[in-house]
């Protein structure tokens, strides 16, 4: 489970929801989608990569900075999660995603808060590690 990038338990759908519009149509989603690639493809111009998911390590460090408190969040997670190194470097990475989704050059806080739910199964696994 370490090496997947997104884990998520999703909840079955209720039927009154299907029935209701939907809160973001497809067209505004492709929206930010092509402008966090554009805002991939200027940043990482000349580093022989396309996209946040290909950063190295030195990378993550150079473009996947925390402020104090993301980086407070970070520590916090890291030890009551559990996690790896693999999964504080895609962790990251994610969140970079997550800011460049939003138009932001940095990663906030929320950004990284959104980025550690997508870790929820970890939890799950964390106790039947032995």
């Amino acid at each position: 489970m370490d090496r997947i990038d997104l884990q998520l338990q999703v909840a079955p759908v209720k039927y009154a929801d299907l029935e209701g519009p939907s809160t973001t149509d497809s067209q505004t989603i492709r929206k930010r989608v092509e402008a966090a690639r554009l805002m991939q493809l200027e940043r990482y111009k000349g580093q022989k990569i396309h996209c946040n998911s290909q950063l190295s390590p030195n990378l993550i460090h150079k473009y996947c900075q925390l402020d104090k408190s993301g980086k407070l969040l970070m520590k916090e997670a890291f030890h009551s999660m559990k996690l790896t190194a693999r999964a504080y470097n895609k962790i990251l990475k994610v969140a970079r995603t997550i800011a460049d989704l939003d138009g932001k050059d940095t990663i906030k806080e929320h950004h990284l808060a959104e980025a550690l739910q997508y870790r929820n199964i970890d939890k799950y696994y964390q106790n039947l590690r032995i």
